[in-house]
């Protein structure tokens, strides 16, 4: 064949094929789903009617037909919360976009506070076990970010007293350090005792994302059984402020306020202000002992002494958005700090009447977002930050103490527990990049780093020559992980991820160099770990409202520094030998939406999960319980179900119950040493719930009195079955230690003026008084009452 004829038959070829393409590809039919207000609908369902195309719009509302046939055709626009919507078009040769902009049915409830299914979740769409809160919605509550997050299934707040307590959250299972808490995507592992989630008002976030398990690639570090995500207020330019104060029980009192400003230029700035003080002196139900004379009193009704807690925190940052060369450029600044007495050790056998913490935050951060750098679908998120603030525990006082408040004064120098001034700063900073490439609709690509450092400086003026407050305690982490995502189709999407584990860590041991009496020396030592996982989910649509999902990943979990180093502040003993968790993680579920009679709406979650984990890091009390310390498990399992029903029967009623049962064991055949089975072989894992569940309703009056103001009352329970505090088979049945079983019962109720610009809430929580207890069996609060006050303002920047 010449040159010229192949040339004419390869141009033919292409022309031909490219027509054929073309004539194939047909015309495409898009458009954005949004509320009168101008805010996206994100997973409205979009149907061409008599044909058997249909889609479901992605989290930013838009949603795209491809190879629509010409003709006259009507589009059918449906979402929860929203009348349904039909619009009449006419498809020719040309390319079309449609605006569709939705009618509320529910624009009242904006004020209330419910938990449940909103327009802003993702919980239908990614492939990951992810349950979402719409924050909004609880902005009237008291509540803080923790105890919003105790009514998602699976999710247990585990806490050691009231206002400002040591708390830790625990999702199927794995909890404390096992799971990853972040703040628009950024990990908040070096935030420090000033910013952690009890003392975070809801009014902070737009909503908060729960991971169970499997954790998305762009979600930096190293989480070994899920992670939280808190996404702010502050993630949408606009002009708005938000400002509340609380008070109730035990004089408690907590104000926030959130306020932003974007001008037409671009120019951003933001504030985040809130403080929480509380005297925490709630009922509790004790055995005391007489001081002087021994004499013994069971089960006594008295009132925390000791307890205060106060802090106060503000972000400021200020940069520009919508920029070519930014999204968003943001400097900042977090400061704040807290003061907490110390009421009991680890559990309430001890207790104290003079020990304090204190502490602070101070820290710059700096945000950066851009789309589109250098190449169409490529975009950039770099964020960092450094936290100087400092941790100090308090201990000066020579007195023993009992629960009447009594107390026995000693001679001489010492402490309630160790006579300190131990101050220390951590010197933690954090540095995460995250870059996706979007190269098609179907394929796309992510990068991301998160990098930690950890250098504690210690001092104690009471002895400012010991050498045990000179010795390095160092640590640098590095989590790199890669990810590809196919979306074969609007049914069909895949998640596919790879992750590089690396920890170096400085520390010393003392030894005895010469054999003498009292001379110690320190040897240094320098110890790095390296590892690899990996991991996938899936999710596909039977139908447009039935979801099925799966995943899996094979997670590990580096020790962190106080858990290597300790924390006296937190009750926290170090563990220099700790070895890094690992744990495969399996999960399937589903999701279904249904409606009927128009007015009323169904929808069901159920997740299927199973943990393998290998040297499983647990607490546990340390020889005198008065500390807790972490140490390996070499074996547990978990097999485990959670789910959530939903009903809501238009604009007037809505109810829900969840509930979750995790079964989570010692399969630690042999301890270390041993060459006899373990006696705690197959034993539960003491001090974790396994049974629980929450149950809420609430019935709206709109339009109460006047139009525009509205009215709800809600009712909240939860529910957790008794547990051990120790292993089962340890002691006899009569002698075990046990968390007893626990109902919390909550009543609120919101009245809401001009369409929620002004808001009044009244709160019971534990209405009924009953005891309720976490952690090591320390009480949580009694019945408490509580009013709120908030005023909302918000103007859109569009």
């Amino acid at each position: 064949m010449s040159t010229q004829k192949f040339l004419f038959f390869i141009s033919f070829f292409c022309s031909s094929f490219f027509a054929y393409c073309q004539q194939n590809q047909g015309v495409t039919v898009s458009g954005q789903v949004v509320e009168k207000s101008g805010q996206t609908v994100p997973f409205a369902t979009i149907v061409i009617e008599k044909t058997d195309l249909s889609i479901i719009s992605d989290e930013n509302g838009n949603f795209v037909f491809k190879n629509v046939k010409p003709g006259k055709h009507t589009l059918k626009i449906s979402a929860i919360g929203f009348s349904n919507f039909k619009k009449n078009i006419e498809v020719s040769d040309i390319n079309i976009n449609i605006p569709v902009q939705l009618e509320s049915e529910l624009q009242e409830l904006e004020s209330v506070t419910v938990l449940g299914r909103t327009q802003t979740e993702k919980v239908n769409k990614q492939a990951y076990s992810v349950t979402a809160i719409d924050a909004k919605k609880l902005h009237n509550s008291t509540l803080d970010l923790s105890h919003a997050l105790d009514r998602v299934s699976g999710v247990r707040n585990r806490e050691a007293g009231g206002v400002g307590s040591r708390s830790e959250l625990s999702i199927n299972g794995f909890s404390g350090n096992q799971i990853k808490v972040f703040i628009d995507g950024v990990p908040m592992d070096n935030f420090g005792s000033s910013f952690q989630m009890n003392n975070i008002p809801i009014n902070l976030a737009d909503r908060v994302e729960v991971y169970k398990g499997v954790v998305p690639i762009w979600l930096g570090g190293d989480a070994l059984g899920g992670a939280i995500n808190i996404v702010t207020n502050n993630s949408k330019p606009r002009t708005f402020v938000d400002a509340s104060y609380s008070f109730g029980s035990f004089n408690t009192h907590r104000s926030s306020i959130n306020a932003g400003y974007t001008a037409k230029s671009g120019f951003t700035t933001e504030i985040n202000a809130f403080q929480n003080y509380s005297d925490n002196n709630y009922w509790v139900n004790v055995d005391v002992a007489d001081l002087n004379t021994g004499a013994y009193f069971p089960n006594q009704r008295v009132r925390r002494f000791h307890d205060k807690y106060r802090n106060e925190t503000v972000i400021v940052n200020i940069g520009v958005t919508g920029k070519k060369y930014a999204d968003k450029l943001m400097i900042g600044f977090t400061g704040g700090e807290n003061k907490a007495d110390i009421q009991t050790g680890a559990r309430m056998v001890s207790v104290f009447g003079e020990i304090y913490r204190r502490g602070s935050i101070v820290m710059p951060t700096l945000k950066y977002q851009v789309k589109d750098l250098f190449t169409k679908g490529l975009n950039v998120n770099v964020t960092g930050n450094y936290n100087f603030g400092f941790e100090q525990n308090v201990d000066t006082v020579f007195r023993r103490y009992n629960w009447f408040g009594d107390y026995k004064q000693y001679e001489g120098t010492g402490g309630e527990r160790s006579r300190t001034l131990r101050k220390f700063y951590n010197n933690n900073g954090v540095a995460t990049a995250n870059a996706t490439y979007t190269l098609n609709e179907r394929h796309s690509f992510m990068i991301n780093n998160t990098f930690n450092t950890f250098d504690r400086k210690e001092s104690d003026e009471l002895v400012p020559e010991s050498l045990v407050y000179k010795q390095p305690k160092k640590t640098q982490k590095n989590v790199l992980g890669l990810g590809y995502k196919l979306d074969y189709n609007e049914k069909w999407s895949t998640s596919l991820f790879l992750k590089d584990y690396s920890l170096k860590t400085t520390y010393s041991r003392s030894y005895n160099p010469s054999g003498n009496a009292g001379d110690i020396a320190y040897q240094k030592y320098v110890d790095n770990t390296s590892t690899t996982g990996y991991g996938a989910a899936t999710s596909y649509y039977i139908k447009r409202n039935l979801q099925v999902k799966a995943s899996f990943e094979k997670s590990y979990r580096l020790p962190t520094p106080e858990e290597i180093f300790g924390n006296v502040n937190d009750n926290l003993e170090g563990n220099l030998a700790l070895k890094p968790e690992t744990s495969n993680n399996f999960n399937i579920g589903a999701s279904y939406q249904t409606s009927f009679n128009v007015k009323n709406a169904l929808s069901f979650d159920v997740n299927l999960l199973h943990r393998n984990a290998t040297d499983f890091i647990r607490p546990t009390l340390n020889n005198n319980q008065t500390m807790t310390t972490n140490v390996n498990q070499g074996k547990v399992t978990n097999y485990g179900i959670d789910g959530e029903i939903r009903y809501s029967y238009s604009n007037r009623f809505t109810a829900g119950i969840n509930t979750t049962y995790q079964n989570i064991r010692n399969m630690t055949e042999y301890e270390p040493n041993q060459n006899y089975v373990s006696p705690f072989y197959k034993d539960r894992i003491p001090n974790m719930p396994f049974l629980f569940g929450n149950a809420d309703a609430t019935v709206f009056f709109n339009n109460l009195w006047k139009k525009g103001n509205n009215l709800s009352v809600g009712y909240n329970l939860l529910y957790v079955h008794t547990y051990y505090l120790s292993w089962p088979s340890m002691g006899s049945k009569d002698s075990k230690l046990e968390i007893p079983q626990q109902f919390s019962h909550d009543l609120n109720a919101v009245y809401t003026l001009a369409n929620g610009k002004y808001n009044i809430a009244f709160e019971c929580k534990n209405f009924l008084d009953n005891k309720l207890y976490d952690n090591f069996s320390l009480q949580k609060p009694s019945r408490a009452f509580y009013i709120k006050l908030r005023y909302y303002f918000s103007k859109s920047n569009n």
